[in-house]
C-alpha cells in the first residue's frame, strides 16, 4: 500500500515511517510548514525540524516532500485561537490542527500525490466493524493521544493508519536509537507549537490588545488589577500578583471570569468554588455515532486527566454532561472527550460549566 507519513521531525513519526516500510508498504515522507514566523531569537523551529526529516528519510531510504499550509493554518486554526482568547476562553488549537490541517489539506494533498492512506506518529489505533471506523486507545495509556483526535470523521479515519498503537514510548526511542536516527533522543514537543519558547503573554499581546481590569474576591472586595482576562485560566495560582494581601493565609486562585464587567474573580479560601457538577456542549463529533440520546460513559476535560464517569443527556441546545463526582477547574473552550473501555467516542467544546 502507498502510505504518506506526516513527518514532524520528531521521534514518533520517524519510527512510524520505519515500521510501515518494514511492513512492506511504499512509504513517502511529507513535512508540513504550518507556521512561518520566527521566535524572539529569530529562530524558526520548522527549519531545524525539516533538517531532521531529511536525515531520517536518508537513513530509511524513503522519498520526502514538504508542503506549506501556513495560510490554511492561519484561517482555520489560529484565527479560532485568537477569537477564543479574546472571549476570555481557553482553546485547544492542537485538536483543531488535527481536524483542519493534518487530516484535512494534508490528507487531500497526499492523496493527490498518489497515496492510498496517510499516517502520523500519534499513539492510538483504528479498528473497523461493519463498515464503521473506531478510534482505539493506545496500549501505552500514558501516551494515548486520542484526546487530540476526537474531532476526526469517518472518512478521515478510513484513510489513516496509526502504527504506534501497540508500542510503548520507551520502545519507540529504542528503535530510533538502534536505527541511528537523529530524532532518537529529541525532546518531545510541548505547549502550543506556534508560540515555541516565547512567553505566552508576550506572544498573545502581539495579536490581542490587553484590557486590564479589577481583581475581585468572593466578598466583592477589590484586591488588585489584572492584565487582561485572556491571560488567566480557571484554577490558576501563579502570576496573580496578589499573594499575602488582606491578611490572606492561603494562596489565591482564579475561580471565574466576569467577561461582561472585565473582572477576574479569585479566592484564597474554599476550593470547592472551583468544582462543578456538569457542563454543556453544543456540538459533539461522535465516532461513529452516539450510543443513544441518554447514556453513561467516561470522559476527560483536559488531556492529562484520568477518565471520569459521566452521564450524557441530549437537550435542546446540545448535550448536558453530568459528573458522577464533581470536577475541578473545568474550563470553557477546552474539549470534553468521551470514552468507553476500548475507544474514544468523540468530543465537543466545553461551552458552559454548571457549578
Amino acid at each position: 500500500m502507498k502510505i504518506t507519513v506526516g513527518l514532524s521531525g520528531g521521534v514518533d513519526s520517524s519510527v512510524a515511517a520505519y515500521l510501515l516500510k518494514e511492513q512492506g508498504h511504499e512509504v513517502t515522507g511529507l513535512f508540513m510548514y504550518n507556521w512561518e514566523e520566527s521566535d524572539e531569537n529569530g529562530v524558526c523551529s520548522s527549519e531545524s525540524d525539516f533538517e531532521d526529516v531529511k536525515k531520517v528519510c536518508s537513513i530509511l531510504d524513503i522519498p520526502y516532500y514538504s508542503v506549506n499550509f501556513a495560510k490554511e493554518y492561519l484561517d482555520k486554526v489560529f484565527s479560532d485561537f485568537l477569537k477564543e482568547y479574546s472571549l476570555g476562553r481557553t482553546p485547544n488549537p492542537d485538536v483543531l490542527c488535527n481536524r483542519e490541517i493534518k487530516f484535512g489539506p494534508f490528507l487531500d494533498y497526499a492523496l493527490k500525490l498518489g497515496a492510498e492512506k496517510i499516517s502520523t506518529g500519534h499513539y492510538c489505533g483504528i479498528s473497523e466493524n461493519n463498515g464503521k471506523f473506531y478510534l482505539d486507545k493506545a496500549k501505552d495509556s500514558n501516551k494515548d493521544q486520542t484526546y487530540f483526535l476526537n474531532q476526526l470523521s469517518q472518512y478521515q479515519l478510513s484513510k489513516t493508519v496509526f502504527p504506534l498503537s501497540n508500542i510503548p514510548k520507551v520502545e519507540v526511542r529504542k528503535i530510533a536509537k538502534e536505527l541511528g536516527l537523529s530524532t532518537a533522543s529529541k525532546k518531545d514537543s510541548t505547549g502550543i507549537c506556534f508560540i515555541g519558547e516565547r512567553k505566552f503573554r508576550d506572544f498573545l499581546q502581539t495579536y490581542i490588545p490587553a484590557k486590564p481590569g479589577k481583581i475581585i474576591d468572593i466578598d466583592g472586595n477589590i484586591i488588585g488589577t489584572h492584565d487582561g482576562l485572556m491571560y488567566y485560566t480557571i484554577g490558576q495560582r501563579r502570576g496573580l500578583g496578589i499573594g499575602g494581601i488582606h491578611g490572606s493565609s492561603g494562596r489565591w486562585f482564579v475561580i471565574d471570569k466576569d467577561l461582561k464587567n472585565n473582572r477576574l474573580l479569585v479566592s484564597c479560601k474554599d476550593e470547592t468554588l472551583l468544582y462543578s457538577k456538569a457542563l454543556i456542549t453544543y456540538n459533539i463529533n461522535w465516532i461513529p455515532q452516539a450510543p443513544s440520546d441518554d447514556f453513561e460513559c467516561y470522559a476527560k476535560f483536559r488531556y492529562r486527566q484520568e477518565e471520569q464517569k459521566v452521564s450524557v443527556m441530549r437537550i435542546d441546545k446540545g448535550y448536558q454532561i453530568d459528573f458522577f463526582q464533581k470536577q475541578r477547574a473545568v474550563t470553557p473552550g477546552q474539549y470534553v472527550v468521551f470514552y468507553n473501555q476500548k475507544h474514544c467516542l468523540g468530543g465537543g467544546v466545553i461551552e458552559e460549566v454548571i457549578k
